[in-house]
């Protein structure tokens, strides 16, 4: 028996998912449960919608992700830190200084979480910081660290 999983069900497969499974497991188990529904035509017409719904939320998603990738790029971020006579830095540059750089230099608000710095920042320069924007959907952004004074 073919049945659509309305949601995620462990070691058989993902939302909107059309699976083939045996009839007891279906009718005892998935359906009572509202794990998932039959595959008549009716239930296939609003899968197809579904996920032709969810393609164009993805395109339209991607179309924003690649703006803000290429308003990043233009000019890279500039993030101010105190400094020593040296140039050494006191503390460090954190994801967190990142994400205010870009929300008050760019307008863009960026989670924190979203952003990992590849190494230990201590000194002025320039660095690379990599973001997280999701479903495989990764950047990789030029900042750069000045001196308050």
């Amino acid at each position: 028996m073919e049945v659509i999983l309305i949601q995620d069900v462990d070691n058989l497969g993902g939302k909107n998912e059309l699976v083939k499974v045996k009839n007891g497991y279906a009718r005892n188990f998935l359906i009572p449960q509202k794990f998932a529904v039959e595959a008549n035509s009716s239930n296939l017409k609003q899968l197809n919608e579904r996920l032709k719904v969810a393609a164009k939320k993805e395109a339209a998603l991607l179309a924003e992700i690649t703006k803000v990738v290429e308003t990043l790029k233009a000019s890279p971020v500039k993030i101010t830190a105190k400094t020593g006579t040296s140039g050494k830095i006191f503390g460090s540059v954190t994801s967190l200084q990142i994400a205010r750089a870009i929300r008050e230099q760019k307008g863009y608000e960026i989670d924190r979480k979203r952003i990992s710095i590849n190494d230990e920042i201590k000194e002025l320069g320039t660095y690379k910081a990599s973001f997280d924007f999701g479903n495989s959907n990764t950047a990789e952004i030029d900042f750069e660290v000045v001196s308050e004074a």
